[in-house]
């Protein structure tokens, strides 16, 4: 099993940033693929941006790529997400999700291990 806890979320303005941290444990040495999903009231939950184990290759959804940045810290079990020039259509639950399949995965049903959320509500 692999825990995930997600922080970071809050309310800000529009054009803010925010920072978004996952924090795993458990058998890590069983993930291998990493990413961001998010779920907006009355809508399905969307891939936002995710990370390969193996080389680091990183892959973003076209409404935010150029805006935000998904990275690791293998010394502290840590992804996270950088969120920058936020708009109030990036107003949803942030879910952290891990696999141990590796590869450009941004299927919700690719991810077997999920966080808990954490909300982000830009204001316009």
């Amino acid at each position: 099993q692999v825990q995930l806890v997600e922080s970071g979320g809050g309310l800000v303005q529009a054009g803010g940033s925010l920072r978004l941290s996952c924090t795993f444990s458990g058998r890590t040495f069983s993930t291998n693929s990493m990413a961001w999903f998010r779920q907006a009231p009355g809508k399905e939950r969307e891939f936002v941006a995710g990370i390969t184990w193996g080389d680091s290759s990183t892959y973003y959804a076209t409404s935010v790529k150029g805006r935000f940045t998904i990275s690791r810290d293998n010394a502290k079990n840590t992804l996270y997400l950088q969120m920058n020039s936020l708009k109030p259509e990036d107003t949803a639950v942030y879910y952290c999700a891990a696999t141990s399949t590796e590869g450009i995965l941004t299927q919700a049903s690719a991810y077997s291990y999920w966080g808990q959320g954490t909300q982000v509500t830009v204001s316009s």
